[in-house]
């Protein structure tokens, strides 16, 4: 009777454990769809066109592509690393502008040019953990119209004035103002603590990792040529919804040549320098965002997978003392990433690593590539890649880059890559500002 009586007791234990192991158990979570406007250089196509006009268009055009009019979902994250200060609800306000439900909630995640993969990260974790079982995920960025403000001692002399209690102390403040404090001041492409643009510290990159200009160049001229050649067979074709009179980023140079790439003058270091307008990144405008899911909300609306996101490493470096390293935070996401994974940098079908400068991508391979330089961020060396796998159909140095749209861009074109071949894996790097970098890897 008692040795019945364990049993049973044992039985049910067991069964509460699967049951607790299932109800808990980590879903996979598929990308399913994507969507973004034509990427634009600054004060072009899109020179009047807000953060909310452009995050709209790309999600309007994600909602006709799948059917997602009237849809419910579990939420929408996107985000604008510049912001003028009414859009402190850009994508509610955003989504309110579409047709999905009104009642789909959303926030807003900012985190330099890691925006876009963060966004993803924030959705996936939801639906890996059952919360929600679908979601987009986004990013917006205009250097065109960008927010102007008071210098700060106009701002403070108005904020006095306001505080005011009579109307002479009001006067007394308005008196100390002068024409000067009235000029406008506009965002700074600059890190606080250095004082020097991403531009001004890759510059410093290229110099202490001994990346030459004709190696920048002549990765510049393959990121152009391969874009070339994707919107010529097509592979854009259904992941851009025209916009504003534009159908493809208008920063692509299909005649783009060594030869004249050569003859550009030095962007940031005038006298020494070997990054230019042509091996940088421009200022862009844009929007991007792609659908994720769980594989049964997937399957319930016969909506292929186009891969799965499987795992993410964020990472940050310190960059002040040494400044040669702001954008190379990858090189730490990378080497825990692939721990977790139980992979080699070698074990990928894909490689997809934003080209915020020609210099940036070129230092990280080489770090990768060197026992000696990883040794230096205390990480084993990754080894070589295959370069023919690396951004197969160009990237920002060709589309442009506007800083929370990018990662859109990138994990759209990677799930693309993957459902194409069938199978696979594909490695994503995005660098930061900040000192930050996240890594990703999508499966199929």
């Amino acid at each position: 009777m008692i040795f019945r009586v364990l049993s049973l007791i044992i039985l049910c234990f067991n069964l509460l454990v699967l049951h607790m192991l299932h109800t808990n158990a980590v879903r996979r979570v598929a990308i399913v769809g994507y969507n973004r406007i034509p990427f634009a250089r600054q004060n072009t196509a899109y020179a009047k066109s807000s953060n909310q006009d452009m995050l709209v268009a790309a999600l309007n055009g994600l909602i006709v592509r799948y059917n997602l009019k009237g849809e419910l979902l579990g939420e929408v994250a996107g985000g604008a690393v510049i912001k003028h200060s009414w859009e402190f609800n850009l994508t509610r306000e955003s989504v309110m502008s579409t047709s999905l439900d009104p009642r789909t909630p959303a926030c807003d995640l900012q985190q330099a040019c890691d925006t876009g993969i963060e966004t993803a990260v924030y959705i996936a974790n939801k639906i890996a953990l059952g919360q929600i079982e679908a979601g987009i995920a986004g990013g917006v960025d205009s250097t065109s119209n960008v927010p102007l403000v008071l210098g700060e001692k106009a701002r403070k002399i108005l904020l006095a004035a306001n505080r005011a209690k009579t109307f002479g102390g009001k006067v007394r403040e308005f008196l100390k103002m002068r024409p000067g404090y009235l000029a406008p001041v506009a965002p700074a492409n600059l890190e606080p603590r250095t004082g020097l643009s991403m531009g001004g510290h890759t510059e410093i990159t290229a110099k202490h990792y001994g990346i030459s200009r004709q190696d920048q160049d002549a990765f510049a001229l393959e990121s152009h040529q391969k874009m070339a050649r994707a919107y010529e067979s097509g592979f854009f074709s259904d992941m851009i919804t025209p916009y504003e009179g534009l159908s493809r980023d208008n920063n692509l140079r299909t005649d783009s040549s060594l030869e004249k790439l050569a003859k550009l003058k030095p962007a940031f270091d005038k006298q020494h320098g070997s990054l230019t307008a042509g091996n940088s990144s421009p200022l862009t405008d844009g929007a991007s965002c792609i659908l994720l899911a769980s594989e049964e909300w997937a399957r319930e609306r016969q909506l292929p997978v186009l891969a799965y996101l499987t795992f993410a490493e964020l990472a940050a470096i310190e960059y002040v003392e040494t400044k040669h390293n702001l954008l190379l935070a990858p090189v730490y996401a990378s080497n825990r990433m692939l721990k977790k994974a139980n992979l080699k940098l070698q074990d990928f079908d894909f490689y997809e690593i934003h080209e915020a400068f020609a210099a940036q991508v070129l230092a990280t391979l080489k770090i990768w590539e060197s026992d000696q330089l990883s040794q230096l961020f205390g990480v084993d060396a990754l080894g070589s890649i295959d370069r023919s796998k690396l951004n197969v159909n160009g990237s920002s140095l060709a589309a442009g880059h506007p800083f929370a749209a990018t990662g859109g861009r990138v994990l759209a074109t990677m799930a693309k890559l993957l459902h194409q071949k069938g199978s696979g894996r594909g490695f994503i790097s995005v660098c930061a500002a900040g000192g930050q970098g996240i890594t990703a890897i999508l499966e199929k």
